[in-house]
């Protein structure tokens, strides 16, 4: 990628100059919190810290606090420029800890290159940071540093340019053996660079089982050889061979892997040429690899290779490491990071690489399709699941050896708790996802001829979710589903053309639901075999719990043939579309968003109390504001009218709720304007529960909310039909469709509260319209 000099400068310098800033996680807003957030308040949890200073985890932000640490001797391909010139770097890398662990991040520039010194200064920090990051240290001083830092201090160090490219490339190293129909214990190996990647590589390779005979390290002045004494060290002694090779030319002849964390151009497309069949090449140097990918698939196209570049296939990027690995260390309370976890997060990603890639990751890159092979043996970058997969392994690790202070630990919980880590959205499905998992309901896929929804389906099964039943072309579903590599015996297939007999029955039901509405015995009979149709029937008649699509076709059509085969429940008098907006610090229920046009007081009603049943299912108290272009009367109009109506009957029917309106969308959320402002409401700016008084408002509502900043969307969930059911919009994502999935399978338990009929309620005239 070609970046020019004035737009890295625009980047660093503009808003505020650089990267990070810090943000208060507790409210700072009246005297009180002042008071709470220092003094006199603060002294409480002093004392207690005092008594008991690993209640500095639990009082303080020490737990989720990593110092990214350098004295800038070896930046990236910069060289030893100084610890203020490294400062950029190092705020860099705290942008990374944040976006994909969610760990916050002080970076510290310390001014030596004494050695001594240096581990002084960062031993002094400990009672502040978490963990310590290592970053930028030239070797062998980076060796000595870390060793010392690791045997003196109680938290994690660790020297992510050493442990960070070795882990990554030991899980290429694992699958790309793997694909080429290699052992471990039987490979040629050569490291080109023996500072401190190249030595951690090493040392990874011998955790994984690779014999240390079958190591050949490479520096500046050729093959590392016993009774060497040229530019040798301690570290590079542990892999002097007994050899008589002395070139890196000489040393590839015959090789298997080749790991280069040296310079640009070093490896020729002879020296490939020389190596054994199915050579894996880790080509690592940054910013330009040793030898082009270009290069060496012309010199060898049977080859696995990966290189430290984006624009590459099997990108080794370090950012696959250090945060997930110190968001599990962290989380259990780690006082190291030792081999046990180091190995763990290696085998994790490996693991996670054999998975089918969701189109998250795929959007990331340009809808590029990704499975196991050749070109993909390590996750992306961007891929969400690298932080449930690897922090995982790590927090597990870190307990079975000995090294936490967290002893009672169960990895499925702390994989669930890992959620809210990827954004409140996933924190907020987990819940129901780990809930759909124990309900284990019956869902019908129609479209399951569909790709995005067989590779939805996938997860579904993989997560215990639901018992999915696909219905399509029995030969086309097979195909599908062998294509993704999924094993068929793990949902059920329904073709309407191998159940004549079904069919029949469903067309003589359709006929006899929809005769008066311009249904014939023909047209039912086409309807029947129709996969939208059948499914819908098999719900109507038991055969399942719930269904979901939308991913084919048109939603109002999909809707509308929902709602003729199904029906509304018999207690409202509309069904209704609800979105759950999802913000950073709270979610708001949002409806109508997607249904009806301009709905009655008592539509309006019936959708706010099934709104705040849902809001309580997902562990809010709801607080519903009935919007308007008015507050509280300011203008008389048959509209404001309305929804002045609906708050009436919200107050009869479920007097519990907590209701008010008619007011403006500032009324509901800005709690300052509506304390000041109405000091009588019952909705003081905190209104969670949104009700528009008609569709254009509700759609372009929550639209807005949705783009106008860093929100997220859970929807639309169609309440007030007689069965569960859901249609997805056509766009929707395959994490869409399974957290669609998880909201139809539990949907019973959050919908399913009778209403009175609103003739049974006695309203005041005022109320009318």
């Amino acid at each position: 990628m070609n970046i020019k000099k004035e737009d890295a400068l625009n980047y660093h310098a503009g808003r505020r100059p650089g990267k990070l800033e810090v943000n208060p996680s507790k409210p700072c807003l009246t005297q009180l919190d002042l008071s709470l957030a220092y003094t006199p308040g603060v002294a409480i949890p002093c004392l207690e810290i005092e008594r008991d200073p690993e209640l500095a985890y639990a009082y303080t932000g020490k737990g989720n606090l990593v110092a990214v640490i350098s004295n800038g001797t070896a930046v990236l391909g910069l060289g030893n420029i100084g610890a203020i010139a490294g400062k950029p770097v190092m705020e860099g890398k705290g942008v990374l800890f944040k976006r994909f662990a969610d760990i916050d991040v002080f970076d510290l520039e310390v001014a030596t290159e004494d050695t001594q010194a240096f581990i002084k200064a960062v031993q002094l920090l400990e009672p502040t940071f978490g963990g310590i990051n290592l970053e930028d240290i030239k070797a062998p001083d980076c060796f000595v540093i870390e060793e010392e830092l690791k045997r003196t201090m109680n938290i994690p160090v660790f020297h992510d340019d050493q442990h960070g490219t070795a882990i990554i490339s030991t899980a290429a190293f694992l699958n790309g053996i793997e694909i080429a129909g290699k052992k471990v214990d039987n490979v040629q190996i050569v490291i080109c660079g023996a500072g401190a990647a190249g030595i951690a590589c090493a040392e990874m390779l011998l955790l994984v089982g690779v014999p240390r005979s079958n190591i050949r390290m490479v520096d500046t002045k050729g093959v590392i050889y016993k009774d060497r004494t040229a530019g040798m060290n301690p570290y590079k002694e542990r892999f002097a061979a007994d050899t008589k090779l002395r070139t890196l030319e000489q040393a590839l002849a015959g090789a298997d892997v080749f790991i280069g964390v040296s310079q640009k151009d070093l490896v020729t497309p002879g020296m490939l040429r020389s190596m054994a069949a199915k050579p894996i090449v880790f080509a690592m140097a940054n910013p330009d690899p040793e030898i082009t990918f270009e290069v060496a698939r012309e010199a060898r196209n049977d080859l696995i290779m990966g290189t430290g570049r984006s624009d590459y296939p099997n990108q080794v990027n370090n950012v696959l490491g250090f945060p997930y690995i110190f968001r599990g260390a962290l989380d259990v309370g780690a006082r190291q990071i030792n081999s046990e976890m180091k190995l763990a997060a290696s085998r994790a990603l490996a693991a996670l690489a054999h998975e089918e890639v969701p189109d998250i990751v795929s959007r990331a890159y340009d809808d590029q399709e990704f499975h196991f092979g050749p070109e993909y043996v390590i996750p992306k970058p961007f891929d969400p699941r690298v932080l449930l997969w690897e922090a995982a392994a790590v927090a597990q690790a870190a307990v079975d050896s000995g090294v936490a202070r967290v002893t009672d630990f169960d990895i499925e919980i702390y994989r669930e708790s890992l959620e809210k880590h990827l954004g409140r959205k996933y924190e907020v499905m987990g819940t129901v996802i780990s809930r759909a998992g124990r309900l284990r309901k019956r869902i019908i896929y129609p479209e399951g001829e569909n790709d995005k929804v067989v590779r939805a389906v996938e997860a579904v099964i993989n997560r215990k979710m639901a018992e999915p039943i696909l219905i399509g072309r029995r030969a086309n579903v097979e195909r599908l589903l062998q294509s993704h590599a999924i094993d068929q015996r793990r949902l059920q297939i329904v073709d309407p053309a191998e159940n004549p007999d079904l069919v029949r029955e469903y067309a003589s039901q359709l006929f006899a639901l929809r005769q008066r509405k311009g249904i014939t015995r023909t047209l039912a009979e086409e309807m029947a075999r129709d996969p939208g149709s059948f499914g819908l029937m098999m719900l109507r008649n038991g055969a399942a719990d719930g269904l979901l699509w939308g991913a084919e076709g048109t939603y109002p059509d999909r809707l509308r043939r929902s709602l003729e085969l199904i029906g509304k429940r018999k207690d409202v008098h509309r069904l209704f579309g609800l979105m759950i907006v999802v913000l950073k610090d709270k979610l708001l229920f949002c409806a109508d968003t997607s249904v009806n046009f301009d709905p009655t007081a008592e539509e309006m009603a019936d959708i706010a109390i099934l709104s705040a049943d849902v809001a309580q299912y997902f562990g809010i108290t709801p607080k519903i504001a009935m919007l308007s272009f008015s507050n509280f009367g300011a203008v008389q109009n048959p509209q404001t009218a309305k929804v002045k109506r609906a708050v009436e009957l919200v107050n009869k029917l479920r007097p519990e709720l907590v209701v008010d309106g008619e007011m403006q969308v500032g009324t509901a959320l800005n709690e300052k304007q509506a304390l000041w402002n109405f000091p009588q409401s019952r909705i003081r700016g905190d209104a969670n529960v949104l009700i528009f008084p008609e569709l254009n408002s509700g759609n372009i509502g929550y639209k807005l909310l949705l783009n106008a900043g860093s929100a997220d969307v859970i929807g639309p969930i169609h309440l007030g039909m007689d069965r569960p059911v859901n249609v997805v919009e056509h766009s929707a994502s395959v994490s869409d469709i399974v957290h669609m999935t998880a909201i139809t399978a539990t949907m019973s338990e959050f919908c399913c509260q009778p209403i009175p009929r609103v003739e049974e309620v006695s309203l005041p005239d005022e109320a009318r319209v």
